[in-house]
């Protein structure tokens, strides 16, 4: 992360960033900056963007892939005395409110919204409008992405952040709350183009614009609006890459505690997870890309592609998301098109290595599904391998009306942090 922040990120910052969920303490240090101060100065606020990136990357995004991985999968638990992870590979009822992974994806996920909430709200005092809009842009996608997390693992979600009065609306309300900020995200850039001087203030790789038409794209896609995913994921630019960065003492989060130790999860086998009707070709080149084989210590199979190194750097999306997205959309329209839907779907099946961002390709022979429910089937089947462990599978399965038995669990149980805070916390659902 840019050291230029660190004293702001690790003082005021501190003061800023409190309240996420549940009960109210005062951790004020009396020489930091007070939150205000922070809040104040449009350095300060791209201090606390920077701040929630990082928050998200090593809290959220590191604790969806974990859970989805393993309830879904994808992956395979290697030592049991890993309490919250054993909890998912069991599954069911095994699963509840002590699990320690998921009280802090609820919490962190609360915090990154609570967060990028006062910089939006403080970007409107900051003079220079296009440092604004880059500031508005920048928390909006952490924003979202936390709210897209919470949507897909809760059945119900907060309406509002940092308040023990908090009620909750159906998970596909989060959805929706999440386009209209991206919404007003594009407005905002649309006025006054993001700076350059915005833009090295914050950590280099996240492409703000087709970052938020991509998570629009997603976001669209999971709340059944297929014009609008449609129309969102064309305006993405599939040969430009979005990314998190990080750095030795910021490292990558699943190679620091799952792949450097062999101690977590690692990937199933060669099928990613997928039942046999749907595993993928032993000729698909994306199976080499996402793991690796160790011929001599098991497991056989290691994590490979965006989590071989500390220094690795993870897409928020990759360009074949958005280009299954456009197939799905063809496919689920009010007049399905199976003729574009196939045309998108080869477009992934046949792409190369090289003809990607982040060189994952199957390079495989076309396919020609004859009808939309065939379609649908290898467009599932696509997106559980093109987006292997991406955090996504598990809306992927719902949405896909695959068998609950391939499942551990449909929605998941409300930390128990939280419901001790809120009297508020809707029921848990029974799977």
């Amino acid at each position: 992360m840019k050291k230029i922040f660190q004293s702001i990120i690790y003082t005021g910052f501190a003061a800023v960033l409190l309240t996420a969920t549940g009960c109210k303490k005062d951790y004020t240090n009396p020489t930091a900056a007070t939150s205000a101060q922070v809040l104040a100065s449009a350095k300060g606020l791209a201090g606390v963007a920077v701040g929630i990136q990082k928050t998200y990357a090593s809290n959220v995004a590191y604790g969806l892939s974990d859970a989805n991985g393993l309830l879904t999968g994808e992956t395979m638990l290697l030592n049991a005395g890993n309490g919250s992870e054993l909890q998912f590979s069991t599954g069911g009822a095994a699963v509840d409110g002590t699990n320690a992974l998921l009280g802090n994806v609820w919490s962190s996920a609360s915090k990154v919204i609570y967060d990028a909430n006062n910089v939006i709200a403080g970007a409107a005092t900051v003079t220079d409008k296009g440092y604004a809009s880059g500031l508005i842009g920048y928390a909006t996608i952490f924003k979202v992405l936390s709210m897209g997390t919470m949507s897909e693992l809760w059945e119900k979600v907060p309406d509002t952040i940092g308040t023990t009065a908090t009620v909750y609306s159906d998970r596909l309300i989060g959805y929706a709350r999440a386009i209209a900020a991206i919404d007003k995200a594009l407005v905002a850039i649309n006025a006054n183009a993001i700076s350059a001087s915005f833009v090295t203030d914050v950590p280099a790789g996240v492409d703000i614009v087709n970052t938020l038409n991509a998570l629009k794209a997603r976001y669209s896609l999971f709340a059944g609006n297929y014009a609008a995913a449609l129309a969102a994921a064309n305006a993405v630019d599939l040969t430009k890459k979005s990314t998190m960065n990080f750095e030795a003492a910021n490292p990558n989060p699943i190679y620091n505690t799952v792949t450097s130790t062999n101690n977590v999860y690692q990937p199933v086998d060669s099928t990613l997870g997928l039942p046999a009707a749907l595993a993928p070709d032993l000729n698909d080149k994306r199976i080499p890309f996402y793991t690796v084989i160790n011929a001599t210590i098991n497991p056989r199979f290691r994590l490979n592609g965006f989590w071989i190194a500390a220094t690795t750097s993870i897409p928020i999306y990759v360009p074949g998301e958005m280009t299954l997205i456009k197939a799905e959309c063809y496919a689920r329209q009010a007049s399905p098109d199976l003729t574009n839907g196939n045309i998108e779907l080869n477009k992934v099946v046949t792409k190369a290595a090289a003809a990607d961002a982040f060189g994952v390709g199957a390079a495989l022979p076309t396919v020609t599904p004859a009808s939309i429910a065939a379609l649908l089937d290898q467009i599932y089947r696509n997106r559980c391998i093109e987006l292997f462990l991406s955090g996504l599978k598990l809306e992927d399965m719902r949405r896909f009306g695959r068998p609950t038995a391939e499942r551990k669990r449909n929605l998941l149980p409300y930390p128990f942090r939280e419901r001790d805070s809120n009297p508020n916390t809707p029921a848990d659902p029974g799977f």
